[in-house]
């Protein structure tokens, strides 16, 4: 089992979800770091304390950054990419809004040979639906569907080209997913191609602000 998880709540509002993250640190993927819709002004002590008891427990810390589908400035993404890697000592970049455009596909193959240079060994691309298929080629994994459980059950479709690829570069990120079938949402998952995944129960507008049940011990 393959978790990505983006847990956007301060460690101060809901301790016990970190402590739970923390303690099953070696089942998941990548943890997404986010103290502040990217890393912030200055470090945050408590993003600091949790990002290293993650790290010493085995988990791979992604930093959080907008890239405004491909609207924001190259320089600012690396900028917040650096500032999460110098304060929280990050492995790589979770880069959300993603544009799924062909049109935009060369300005992102920029970018992310930007943050491999700036050290970045892992990148995450989230357009949340199946983007043109060469953006699976420039990232380490790329997140084709973002949305609701209701969605996901009833209209999702996968496009022939990501047959060509590894289970291993896609990734589902399904919200309000009933506790109890959160295991048979990441099964779902691995049967449509993605072998990592991401369900949680809560709903917009941040769906992200709770553990999965998958790790938080209910739904089993």
């Amino acid at each position: 089992m393959s978790l990505l998880i983006p847990l956007y709540i301060h460690p101060a509002v809901d301790p016990g979800a970190w402590h739970r993250l923390i303690t099953a640190a070696d089942r998941t993927y990548a943890v997404v770091l986010n103290p502040a819709d990217g890393p912030g002004d200055a470090p945050d002590p408590a993003f600091v304390s949790a990002a290293d008891a993650l790290r010493g427990a085995g988990a791979r810390l992604l930093g959080y950054v907008d890239t405004d589908y491909g609207t924001r400035p190259a320089a600012d993404v690396t900028a917040d990419a650096a500032r999460h890697r110098e304060w929280y000592a990050t492995e790589g970049c979770f880069l959300d809004r993603v544009s799924a455009s062909e049109d935009a596909l060369p300005a992102y193959r920029k970018l992310v040979r930007a943050l491999r240079r700036q050290g970045a060994s892992l990148v995450v691309l989230n357009p949340g639906v199946h983007p043109a298929p060469g953006y699976a080629r420039i990232a380490d994994l790329v997140v084709t569907f973002e949305g609701p459980w209701t969605t996901y059950v009833s209209a999702f479709s996968r496009p022939d080209w990501t047959a060509r690829h590894p289970p291993e570069r896609f990734c589902h990120l399904v919200y309000g997913v009933p506790d109890a079938l959160a295991p048979l949402a990441v099964r779902t998952a691995g049967e449509r191609g993605a072998a990592v995944s991401g369900p949680v129960t809560g709903e917009p507008p941040n769906p992200w602000s709770g553990l999965t049940p998958v790790l938080s011990g209910a739904g089993r």
